[in-house]
């Protein structure tokens, strides 16, 4: 594959204009005209990559120059589009909004600018004109190195006030690629942390990216945008396609045991959160990875050496989570037998004694509950604690979202110290379990996944 891959970013002057509708939808519309499409996310989101992947067929990938530098924003990009015919990459937030206090960092315009990809802008029109035009061009000469290829009008309300958008488009040198009926919308549902995760939804989730599909296609010119997309040529900077590292040929096996060492993640419709790199890496670093559901095996997978459970909404499944107690006590032998445990946010409430009153696996002494307030943005975080994860003074950034709040007992270590925006201690080591509400992407340091499998060979 070369660098030349045809790309395109979905952006928008602010969260919900429909930057996720016609992202999504145009994945689907190209992959039913037998595209090969690359889905791709700005940020640290990890539904909007679900949908994505159900409109394309391939796994959901995102792009976050805060989590893994912006050197890794390109290669990442690169993996992800491999033997791809065209990829479509989602913005985060309005075009130019990025960590806060750090300037153009992480937003989508600097992931179109490292990526060389031209924007299309998603504009609401439902309560606008002749005002379009000086919107467009504001966000067309903010930044003279993005490149805004063209708008995609969304909400309009009637023929007239079409031709007004069109001509106020027209007036600032932008050309219009696609107009959205305000009567066609597609709804999706939300709740506390965004759209529900398609885990969840079943054949309401397929139902919903092919409504999708069809308001794009029939709204908007599909051969302007492939032809922009194709008109974007080769990524800046030389780099090579990201790599996890060699996959063995075999598994090593235990010391104890013949069988495959096996690293059990947690799935299904309560911890959907993960980042497709997290076990790319641990095959590479020579686990056999192996999923399971929480809220329906009893059972962790046969061998289980060592266990990953990442984010979602334990919160909603807590009575099923609770429910299952042959599980709740397979987990919590695991974890005192010594064998190394990462958990990540959702992963870190099911690992508490409780959670809203309901017993969970009871490994960590600690209790937790759901809260009013949001706790949300990016970390620069140091390990400050030795663990099967990361070795005290290892350095990772990482993003923090939830609505729960954990109340520590006593006896385990913090995981992390938060170095900016504030300085505290976060988290639990204790035995081999690393539990913590840090979200962090192990592309950024992939050494925490060759210290997880090699812990898990040596526990």
């Amino acid at each position: 594959m070369t660098s030349a891959v045809p790309r395109l970013v979905i952006a928008a002057p602010s969260s919900g204009s429909g930057k996720t509708t016609v992202a999504t939808g145009l994945m689907a519309a190209l992959a039913a005209r037998g595209l090969a499409v690359s889905p791709h996310k700005v940020g640290p989101d990890y539904i909007d990559p679900g949908y994505h992947a159900l409109a394309t067929g391939r796994v959901g990938r995102n792009l976050d120059a805060y989590l893994c530098g912006t050197e890794l924003v390109a290669p990442l990009f690169l993996n992800g589009a491999r033997g791809c015919d065209i990829a479509v990459v989602e913005g985060v937030m309005g075009l130019y909004d990025g960590a806060a206090g750090e300037g153009e960092l992480a937003s989508t315009a600097q992931v179109a600018k490292l990526l060389g990809a031209p924007v299309v802008l998603v504009v609401d029109a439902s309560s606008q004109a002749r005002s379009v035009a000086a919107l467009v061009h504001g966000f067309v000469s903010w930044d003279p190195e993005v490149r805004v290829g063209g708008v995609i009008l969304n909400k309009v309300g009637s023929d007239r006030h079409e031709a007004l958008l069109r001509e106020a488009s027209d007036s600032v040198g932008v050309p219009v690629l696609g107009v959205l009926r305000r009567a066609r919308q597609v709804s999706t549902p939300s709740r506390h942390l965004g759209l529900v995760p398609v885990a969840e939804r079943g054949t309401e989730a397929v139902e919903a990216v092919e409504a999708m599909a069809a308001l794009v296609a029939d709204g908007c010119d599909l051969e302007a945008l492939v032809g922009l997309a194709r008109a974007a040529g080769p990524l800046p900077g030389g780099f090579a396609p990201w790599t996890p590292g060699p996959v063995p040929t075999h598994h090593p096996a235990r010391s104890d045991e013949r069988s495959p060492l096996r690293v059990a993640v947690a799935g299904g419709a309560a911890f959907t959160f993960s980042y497709a790199e997290h076990t790319e890496l641990l095959a590479a670093a020579g686990a056999e990875v192996v999923t399971f559901d929480p809220l329906r095996d009893e059972e962790l997978p046969e061998g289980t050496a060592g266990l990953v459970v990442g984010g979602g909404f334990p919160e909603v499944y807590a009575a099923e989570l609770s429910a299952n107690e042959p599980l709740r006590k397979a987990v919590a032998e695991l974890a005192l037998s010594g064998a190394p445990v990462a958990a990540e946010c959702a992963g870190l409430l099911y690992l508490c004694r409780e959670l809203d009153g309901l017993p969970m696996c009871g490994v960590l002494d600690a209790s937790a509950r759901m809260s009013e307030r949001l706790t949300l943005g990016y970390r620069d975080a140091v390990a400050v604690s030795d663990s099967a994860l990361a070795a005290a003074g290892t350095r990772m950034r990482g993003h923090e979202f939830h609505r729960t709040v954990v109340e520590p007992g006593a006896g385990a270590a913090p995981a992390w110290g938060m170095r900016a925006p504030e300085r505290r201690v976060e988290g639990f080591v204790e035995r081999g379990v690393h539990a913590s509400y840090l979200h962090t992407h192990w592309a950024s340091e992939p050494g925490v996944a060759r210290r997880f499998v090699e812990r898990c060979r040596t526990s």
